[in-house]
């Protein structure tokens, strides 16, 4: 075989080596995560939104003090209204903002009729024990009914308040309602206080979750009922842990035990086959409290508005809604409140509100 000779040579090693062709791409791989055989899909998770700013509800306090003074103080419940329907409209869930369908008329009367009905009584028991020169057993028995009176009434005002402002409340067209009977929370509420100072405070993780069971479990989406599954023996253990670290963290341990309430009652809370979710930490809690502190003394209180806004979207932001959520199946169901209770819970500043 004869031997290639030299320009032959060098024209081989001139040409470009061959080039190889690449390897077939391998398939795309997906990032989704794929359930294990039998394992059940992760249930959505639906957030809330608040669009409301400090400022414009700002303005709106601005103006409500303002009509407040011109009318010597007529305006009050008109401007709470105000507020109220600000703070709901500006509340959004998948997509939809709440209403508020409340009106300063309705406040104004239920509060005419709480003092009619609730203070005059107090009012004449007052007189009695303190003015009129009675017998001392007679005094005595005044000033044992004016406080019975008031640990009724308050309760009484918690199961109107919110029997009121649910009524008033929408979405998507239908209303909230409460549908749980006074009597029954006076007795929880009666029966709660008694124990706690009998108890020295250890009553009080069984009493707070009585409570916001009454109140959860009472508490309707037209049709739907909400449900509440927790125990208040699962927040004796952080309740107690916070007492023992009270003096050891100068009461700091209380922000941790406020987020572990929180999470527990909303984890408890469900609505239909779904179940809300929070996430709020101490940490969070605390770091929300020093700076409100900050914003208020620093005004002289004129950041209110934004304090306040800066709560609601602190609340919705650790607060979700997990699960199968049917409405088709909701109808309208509307019940009836009177404003009274209502009323009465401006007296006392007890009572449900978003914020």
């Amino acid at each position: 075989m004869a031997l290639p000779s030299a320009e032959s040579a060098a024209s081989l090693l001139r040409e470009p080596a061959p080039r190889l062709s690449p390897p077939p791409a391998a398939p795309p791989v997906s990032t989704d995560v794929l359930p294990r055989p039998g394992a059940e899909p992760a249930p959505s998770a639906r957030g809330f939104r608040f669009h409301g700013s400090g400022s414009t509800l700002f303005g709106i306090y601005i103006v409500n003090a303002l009509l407040i003074l011109l009318t010597l103080g007529m305006y009050y419940f008109w401007g709470k209204t105000r507020v109220r329907r600000f703070v709901f409209g500006q509340t959004e869930f998948e997509g939809d903002r709440f209403f508020y369908h409340g009106n300063g008329r309705e406040l104004l009367l239920g509060f005419a009729r709480a003092f009619v009905v609730f203070f005059v009584p107090i009012v004449l028991l007052t007189v009695v024990r303190d003015v009129l020169d009675v017998d001392p057993r007679i005094k005595g028995v005044a000033a044992a009914l004016i406080s019975l009176l008031f640990l009724t009434f308050i309760p009484v005002a918690m199961v109107g308040s919110r029997r009121y402002r649910l009524s008033r409340t929408s979405w998507r067209g239908i209303r909230f309602s409460f549908r749980g009977p006074a009597l029954e929370f006076v007795k929880i509420f009666l029966k709660g206080y008694f124990f706690v100072g009998l108890t020295f405070g250890l009553y009080y993780p069984f009493y707070a979750t009585r409570r916001q069971a009454f109140m959860v479990s009472h508490s309707y989406f037209g049709s739907e009922r909400f449900g509440f599954t927790g125990r208040g023996r699962e927040l004796v253990g952080p309740f107690l842990l916070s007492v023992l670290l009270t003096l050891p963290t100068l009461g700091l341990c209380w922000f941790w035990f406020a987020a572990r309430k929180r999470r527990f009652f909303w984890n408890a809370t469900r609505f239909g086959s779904a179940r809300f979710r929070s996430k709020v930490g101490g940490g969070a809690i605390l770091g929300l409290w020093l700076v409100n502190a900050l914003l208020l003394v620093g005004t002289l209180g004129f950041a209110w508005p934004w304090v306040r806004v800066r709560n609601i979207c602190f609340a919705l932001r650790y607060l979700e809604l997990r699960g199968d959520l049917d409405l088709d199946h909701i109808r309208q169901q509307a019940q009836y409140a009177s404003a009274t209770g209502e009323g009465l819970a401006g007296f006392l500043d007890t009572g449900f509100d978003l914020g």
